[in-house]
């Protein structure tokens, strides 16, 4: 099932029950105004839903939705089974999670319930179905939202139990589990699942380097967290599927988020949903990269279901968006793939450590604020717009591997280099291609490499089983590969693949890799091009033996001066490229410019342009959106010189500028 909204859904979390029902009416007024038609509603209800244990008590939600029905709003429904009652907790202490220091928890926060709790499973059940009976049937009802920003871990004695119990499904024997984990070190051999523990801080947790003496278990303790709690989002799923088929079903995501393999959880989702909340330096780059990652989970629109109308309240430094910003940034989303626009929050609270966050109706309760005036714009706007972006695709020639399994397995492992951080890596490679207007697609392991002209898997540490073979296809039939240090390294339990790096990839990089140097912050290398030309190189340097690739250069510093740092080997009709170092800036993107050329990889602009270009398709047209993240005010590409901008009805002219934050959207 996909979401087929009928227009892009404009609104965000609404809490009405926080207020007294004569602000109710305000809200709706207000809503008009600023052309919302959407809300959120029911997030952190639960405590009012169900007084008690044999009590549920819905004649409050049944106003909220009735009053939304009225005002013709689409309600986001939520299930609100993130936040569980004090009577939960007081009555079943179990419910609660021990934290990663042994600690039980009592009442307090959200995301508090033991994923593997019987009680919390059958209670959230239980109030899924019992909301998908009284409101499924509604037409208002045009999207289902389980839980909240799934998170966090548990290593309480239920857990343990069921990690048990995932564990034999996954080895079958105990000696394919201690192959697994490589046991025999340190003499850590089980002979009975009964002494499988949890890796926390009271086991195998360490806190002076990677956080695990055992990468292996860790590994699987990831895999298993993750898997848990999406089970409790299925387990909801079905629930209101069993009363309620037609209405799309989604959890709101959180980009990069390690705890979760958001790939495997998509394949669950209707529709995939997220909520962004860059900080006042993050790099525009790594906000379109998260965009990407979330359309690309599905390879379909996705929905934003979160961002702020000005300021974070959460963040060490919450600097409010400057004037536009805010605008700016919602066309981004609807550029990288977004088919809505929703904001946390639609009237700031009163109360809580959220009552600084921002909202669409500020503390001052009126219509004459900036924030006010710039969503209402942009309500008029997309409300113009229509809905003929909705559904329209993101076309790329350029993939680039995202893989939690190696997140996990990359940062777990005790050296080379504590600074090499999995994310980081991703976001060099995926800047180069975003500063070059280039489309890429986020795409998993297992994806159809043949959609694509050029694949690129940073840090690929850990092969899983059929990756090397996918490769390999690719690139025989004339595709290009880029990838590079810390790759090959291991299988899918940490264990090195043996006989030298990369492994399962070394025949096809034509290289082996006998040592791994790691250089500190204040260290470097020099590395020369076959030119002459020399630049710097830091992180992560490999001595790299030739096996039928070429140096494209050379490192000129340390005793393995004269050595391969960049290589590239002719695999079939296709190239791989393997990046044994960090290089600076300016020679990273010397590498991939002459790489870009050799695959026939097009930017969506002739023009060079510091414009963020991106492109939204359907067989018959093609909009580009233009928006101005920059400083300083940049000249419009002469190519669209003619054409209509559709936010403002008028022709783009001949040297037309775009103020920082302006957007245009062009259809083609």
């Amino acid at each position: 099932m996909k979401a087929d909204f009928k227009h892009i859904l404009y609104g965000g979390d609404y809490n009405p029950n926080q207020w007294p029902e004569a602000v109710w009416k305000e809200d709706m007024e207000l809503f008009d105004k600023a052309r919302i038609n959407s809300a959120t509603v029911n997030v952190f209800s639960w405590a009012k839903l169900q007084p008690s244990e044999e009590r549920y008590d819905f004649e409050e939600l049944d106003k909220v939705i009735e009053m939304l029905g009225k005002n013709h709003k689409d309600i986001v429904l939520a299930t609100s089974t993130a936040a569980m009652p004090a009577w939960m907790f007081r009555k079943y202490p179990e419910v609660a999670r021990t934290d990663y220091a042994g600690r039980h928890h009592k009442f307090g926060q959200r995301q508090n319930a033991c994923p593997n709790s019987p009680v919390y499973q059958r209670y959230a059940a239980k109030l899924a179905q019992k909301l998908a009976k009284r409101y499924g049937h509604l037409d208002s009802v045009v999207c289902w939202h389980i839980n909240n920003e799934y998170s966090g871990e548990c290593y309480c004695e239920n857990c343990e139990k069921a990690f048990r119990v995932w564990l034999r499904k996954k080895y079958g024997t105990l000696k394919a589990l201690n192959e697994a984990w490589n046991t025999e070190f340190w003499g850590h051999t089980l002979y009975d699942w009964e002494e499988i523990v949890l890796p926390n801080a009271l086991g195998e947790g360490l806190e002076w380097c990677s956080g695990t003496a055992f990468a292996g278990i860790s590994i699987d303790y990831a895999r298993f967290n993750s898997d848990s709690m999406l089970e409790n989002f299925k387990m909801e799923r079905n629930a209101i599927r069993s009363v309620d088929q037609k209405t799309p079903v989604t959890t709101n995501l959180m980009g990069t988020f390690k705890q979760l393999d958001y790939f495997k959880w998509a394949k669950e989702m209707d529709v995939v949903s997220w909520d962004n909340y860059p900080s006042y330096d993050t790099p525009v780059s790594l906000t379109a990269m998260q965009h990407d990652l979330m359309r690309g989970l599905k390879q379909q629109p996705f929905m934003l279901m979160e961002q702020t109308p000005s300021q974070q309240n959460w963040q060490p430094y919450n600097s409010l968006k400057k004037p536009g910003q805010m605008r700016a940034q919602s066309y981004q989303a609807i550029a990288h793939g977004a088919d809505t626009i929703q904001f946390f929050q639609l009237r700031r609270s009163v109360g809580g450590c959220e009552k600084f966050h921002g909202a669409v109706i500020a503390h001052a309760g009126t219509d004459n604020t900036r924030v006010f005036r710039e969503v209402t714009q942009l309500g008029t706007e997309l409300e113009e717009l229509g809905d003929q972006i909705l559904g329209t695709a993101n076309p790329a020639d350029v993939g680039i591997l995202f893989d939690w399994d190696n997140y996990w397995a990359l940062e777990f492992t005790s050296g080379p280099h504590k600074d090499l951080k999995y994310v980081d890596q991703i976001h060099r490679h995926y800047k180069f291609f975003y500063e070059k207007n280039i489309a890429v697609d986020m795409i998993p392991r297992d994806a159809d490499f043949s959609k694509y002209k050029l694949i690129v898997a940073p840090v690929l540490y850990m092969v899983h089983q059929g990756v090397k073979e996918a490769l390999e296809a690719f690139v025989k039939k004339g595709g290009v590969l880029v990838t590079g240090f810390m790759s090959g390294i291991v299988g899918e339990s940490d264990n090195v693949y043996l006989g030298g790096y990369p492994g399962p990839l070394r025949d096809l990089a034509g290289i082996w890799v006998e040592e791994i140097d790691a250089l500190a912050p204040e260290q470097k290398n020099s590395v020369k091009f076959k030119d002459g030309t020399e630049f710097t190189s830091t992180m992560l340097c490999d001595l790299i033996h030739l096996e039928g690739a070429e140096s494209m250069a050379d490192y000129s510093s340390n005793f393995y001066a004269g050595t391969p740092a960049v290589t590239k080997n002719s695999y079939g009709k296709g190239n791989v490229y393997y990046l044994g170092t960090q290089p600076e800036d300016c020679a990273f993107t010397r590498m991939m410019d002459c790489i870009v050329k050799e695959a026939a990889v097009k930017s969506l602009v002739d023009e060079r342009t510091s414009l963020e270009v991106t492109v939204r398709k359907t067989k018959e047209n093609t909009f580009y959106f233009l928006i101005n993240f920059s400083k300083e005010e940049t000249v419009v590409p002469q190519c669209f010189a003619g054409m209509q901008n559709l936010l403002t009805g008028e022709t783009v002219s001949r040297q037309e500028i775009l103020k920082p934050f302006e957007v245009e959207i062009i259809k083609k």
